[in-house]
C-alpha cells in the first residue's frame, strides 16, 4: 500500500528517535493513504514560508507478529488512547497504530476536554458526527526498517 509523510524536508530513512512526544498515537513516524491529506498538511509548512515535501513509500502489509491497533472511528476508546498519549500517560504500546487525527476538525473537543470543560459524554457527543481522517503511526524502528519503503519526494 503507498503511504505518504508531508514534511519540510526529504525522509528516505524514517526514524522513530525525531518524533516528539505526546502527540495522538504517542512516539512513531505518522503517515497517512490519503494523498490529498498529505498534500493539505503541506499547505501549514507552504503558509510559513517552509518547503514542503510530500515523502511516498511502499508499505508491506504483512508484519509478521508485530502489534497492530486500529481504531475505526472517533469513539471513546480512541478518545481514552490519544488522552492517555497526549498527556504522557501509560497507554498500550503497538508498533502500529491507525484511526483518526485530533486535527483542526476535531482538536477543539479533545482540547476541552482534555481541560476538563466536556465531560467525556460531551466530547464523545460532538465526536460522533466527525468523520476521520486516516493517520498510521508507527512506532516500531523494526517495523519501519523492513516493511516501509521510500519511492520519491515531491516537493509541493
Amino acid at each position: 500500500m503507498k503511504l505518504y509523510h508531508t514534511s519540510n524536508v526529504r525522509v528516505p530513512s524514517p526514524d522513530t528517535r525525531h518524533s516528539r512526544d505526546h502527540l495522538d498515537f504517542g512516539r512513531g513516524f505518522y503517515l497517512t493513504p490519503l494523498e490529498i491529506q498529505a498534500r493539505n498538511y503541506g499547505m501549514r509548512f507552504i503558509r510559513r514560508g517552509e518547503p514542503a515535501v510530500m515523502n511516498v513509500y511502499l508499505f508491506s502489509d504483512d508484519i509478521g507478529d508485530a502489534t497492530r491497533k486500529t481504531f475505526p472511528a472517533y469513539d471513546g476508546e480512541w478518545l481514552d488512547y490519544i488522552t492517555a498519549c497526549r498527556k504522557g500517560l501509560p497507554h498500550a504500546q503497538y508498533d502500529i497504530i491507525e484511526g483518526g487525527i485530533a486535527d483542526d476538525r476535531v482538536f477543539d473537543t479533545v482540547d476541552l476536554y482534555l481541560q476538563g470543560l466536556y465531560s467525556r459524554e460531551q466530547a464523545l457527543d460532538q465526536l460522533r458526527w466527525k468523520e476521520p481522517n486516516l493517520q498510521i503511526c508507527i512506532a516500531s524502528q523494526n517495523v519501519l526498517d523492513t516493511h516501509l519503503h521510500f519511492l520519491e519526494a515531491i516537493d509541493l
